[in-house]
């Protein structure tokens, strides 16, 4: 295919790292500032926060974000129902000023659970939630009416009631701020490939990644005429442990891996749980899931395979670690995101930077 193609695909970015905060558990984590700062001297081209139902995602970013100067601030993920979408701009727009164009909005929906559990909003229609959400986010930012908006989940201002049409006081440093979406099944990833600016893998095995790049095709594929946007990103976990031997590596990522595989959502929904499953680890994830949810994590833990810690990770000593990054390097991420300690950080960035 001819350079000058404007059917071929845009060329491949370099590859660069963040730095996944996370969210926190009972208490704040004693060594984030140094984290942070490591990351930002050591070349990490970002920082993420995450959020579930304890620290959210916005204020950690905007605290440890302000000790920065050059990374970019994302949230892997901000949830959508914690948040009206002209909410979510307000804190967009007021963070990327203070941080003069920073910004990366990372978008998800979370899961049934927590959405109706602890946000009390419906989950369905998740997919048409998204792309109204989204496109919300946008008008706001983009400041061209005061904000009108007739959908099936938001109607904007409220039928029948007292609202105005409004428009954001603040002009926005930025009125395209990029905004990615977290998203596990096919259908959600078409849609990040579709609306957004970027994708947030979380869990991902570099060479189980057919069905992904299936759907990101159809996603970039609504998008014509112009297909794929040069400036798309792909985000995904980097799970880093490196140790003697193998076994013992595995062993620190296994409880992770169970949590997510097993305890997080129900034995009908769980978003975790599919998407081991789509990587080809159904039954591994099955067994899996019936120990954590019949109340034995431990067990759950102790039943993930070796052969699934290995295709969302790297373990093991040094040389193993370094070998196996080729298919990292490889695949489809262009960011790779990297949680602490300091020696992670800096292993990381002597593989892929």
């Amino acid at each position: 295919m001819a350079v000058n193609d404007p059917a071929a695909p845009p060329p491949r970015p370099p590859l660069r790292l963040g730095l996944a905060l996370g969210y926190w558990g009972a208490r704040p984590p004693a060594d984030a500032a140094s984290l942070v700062a490591e990351a930002e001297g050591l070349g990490f081209d970002s920082i993420w926060t995450a959020e579930a139902y304890g620290s959210d995602a916005l204020s950690p970013l905007a605290w440890w974000g302000s000790a920065t100067k050059r990374v970019r601030l994302g949230t892997a993920v901000a949830q959508m129902h914690a948040r009206a979408p002209a909410a979510t701009a307000m804190a967009v727009a007021t963070l990327d000023h203070l941080s003069q164009g920073r910004v990366v909005l990372g978008l998800g929906a979370s899961g049934p659970q927590v959405v109706e559990g602890w946000y009390g909003a419906t989950f369905s229609p998740q997919l048409q939630t998204t792309r109204e959400y989204v496109e919300i986010v946008r008008r706001v930012l983009r400041r061209e009416q005061p904000l009108t908006y007739s959908g099936e989940r938001y109607q904007l201002p409220l039928p029948g009631g007292r609202g105005k049409e409004l428009r954001l006081t603040v002009h926005p440093r930025r009125t395209e701020v990029p905004v990615w979406l977290g998203a596990e099944g096919p259908r959600n990833i078409a849609l990040a490939a579709e609306i957004g600016d970027g994708w947030l893998a979380g869990f991902h095995a570099p060479q189980r990644s057919g069905w992904q790049e299936a759907a990101l095709a159809e996603g970039f594929a609504r998008r014509q005429p112009q297909g794929r946007p040069p400036a798309f990103e792909i985000a995904a976990n980097l799970p880093l442990v490196m140790a003697d031997t193998v076994d013992e590596a595995a062993d620190r990522l296994r409880p992770l891996i169970a949590l997510y595989a097993g305890g997080m959502g129900s034995r009908r929904h769980n978003f975790h749980f599919d998407l081991f499953c789509r990587m080809g680890f159904a039954a591994e994830a099955e067994r899996i899931r019936d120990l954590y949810l019949g109340g034995d994590p431990l067990a759950a833990a102790r039943a993930v395979p070796l052969s699934l810690v290995e295709a969302v990770a790297l373990v093991g000593p040094r040389g193993k670690i370094a070998e196996e990054a080729a298919a990292w390097k490889e695949g489809l991420p262009t960011l790779l995101l990297v949680s602490g300690p300091l020696q992670n950080l800096r292993l990381a960035a002597e593989l892929f930077l």
